[in-house]
């Protein structure tokens, strides 16, 4: 029911994104989209090329006088650094040719991509393959953000680990056990990590992560972590086990799961639960006015593929970045002999923006589902869908099995 679809190059002119499918008549401005583009720049440890590139959107279509008109939605974002790359990336035949780049970095897409698409120069993997894409998705997706705000659905996230530092204080179980279920929203949790460089909860835990970062950087090396990720205000209902490819657990790991350097993705209580009784992990159901609850939220608020009306919870782990200014051992494409890897100006940790890259894609999942069940052609027909769903379920509940 929606899709977007995203093109350009790290180093090109621009990154555009065209989104549709979603319905007339709700506010959208550049501003917030621009300011969810930030939110994925900041952080301790980026590279230089954000001191380079200061994310803006562009609408080109699908609004009107600050709402969406539900036709396709255009977005542009322009290099700044373009300037310094027209000769190395110019659409027409250069005037002065770049060399050609033949020794891939390991763990990168340089060399995969150069076999699959049979090119002549590694650039043409770098390019498109580089996280820059990521700020398309980051656009597109604040669409769908901002169309689930309309619902008082809320994504959020925080930074959990860098290099294996992690909090005193575990917050994830924290969600997992439902303790923070009284006024509690993704994005009271994401505007607390947000104030630190390292998208951290504890104050302590960001000193030392950034200690590590610092060795890291003398060494010439990257760091990895892990990041939740969680959206509040979910009904229950979204998703089906149906079909495989309609389960919103399933999907939500596909689109986290296809984010640059993005290694592993836990639903709720995840791989633990493999360890544990089954009396430690099914989350047990309870009666409150008139409406159904968990006393835990071990599922991460989806069970059988539906979601259960509860936070739904994702933890997810980042590799370290691929590019190492201490390189590591590679064979030079040319002479196929071993060598030293190149380096390509990069990030040393990217985990908090990985994490608001993640916020994004679970946003879009969410509007999905949610548009599948309660879809209209303007969000006033949407919302008087969604409230009749809300005002009726249990009482037809009650109802059946009368």
């Amino acid at each position: 029911m929606i899709r977007f679809l995203t093109a350009g190059e790290s180093h090109g002119k621009s990154l555009c994104t065209i989104v549709e499918g979603f319905p007339s008549n709700f506010e959208l401005s550049s501003e917030y989209i621009s300011h969810q583009l930030k939110r994925r720049q900041a952080g301790y440890g980026r590279g230089t090329r954000m001191k380079i590139e200061s994310d803006e959107v562009e609408i080109l279509s699908g609004v009107r006088y600050g709402k969406t008109l539900g036709s396709p939605i255009a977005l542009i974002i322009r290099n700044n650094d373009w300037s310094n790359w027209q000769d190395v990336m110019t659409i027409e035949e250069a005037k002065i040719k770049s060399g050609k780049i033949s020794i891939p970095r390991p763990g990168h897409a340089d060399l995969t991509g150069t076999v699959k698409y049979n090119f002549d120069d590694i650039r043409n993997s770098i390019e498109r393959s580089s996280a820059r894409e990521t700020a398309s998705r980051v656009a597109a997706a604040s669409v769908a953000r901002k169309f689930l705000s309309e619902f008082g659905i809320s994504i959020g996230s925080f930074v959990e680990s860098i290099g294996g530092i992690y909090p005193q204080e575990n917050y994830l179980e924290k969600l997992l056990l439902n303790k923070l279920q009284n006024n509690f929203s993704a994005d009271k949790i994401s505007f607390k990590a947000d104030k630190s460089s390292v998208r951290a909860l504890d104050k302590n835990q960001e000193s030392k992560i950034i200690d590590k970062i610092k060795v890291a950087k003398k060494n010439g090396d990257t760091l990895g972590g892990t990041f939740v990720v969680f959206a509040t205000g979910v009904p229950v209902g979204l998703g089906s086990f149906m079909h495989f490819d309609r389960k919103l657990d399933a999907d939500i790991s596909h689109a986290i799961m296809s984010i640059n350097a993005v290694k592993g993705v836990e639903i709720g209580l995840g791989f633990e639960s493999s360890e544990r009784f089954g009396s430690k992990v099914h989350d047990e159901i309870l009666l409150k006015n008139n409406s159904f609850s968990r006393k835990t939220n071990f599922a991460g608020g989806i069970e059988g593929g539906i979601s259960t009306g509860l936070p739904v919870i994702i933890r997810a782990s980042m590799k370290p970045i691929a590019t190492l200014m201490n390189p590591l051992e590679s064979v030079d494409l040319k002479t196929m002999r071993t060598v030293a890897s190149r380096r390509e100006r990069s990030d040393f940790v990217a985990v908090p923006a990985c994490s608001v890259i993640a916020e994004s894609m679970l946003a879009w999942i969410i509007a999905k589902h949610f548009l599948e069940k309660f879809g209209g052609d303007s969000i006033q027909e949407i919302k008087q869908n969604y409230k009749n769903y809300l005002k009726n379920i249990y009482k037809n509940i009650s109802k059946n099995f009368r």
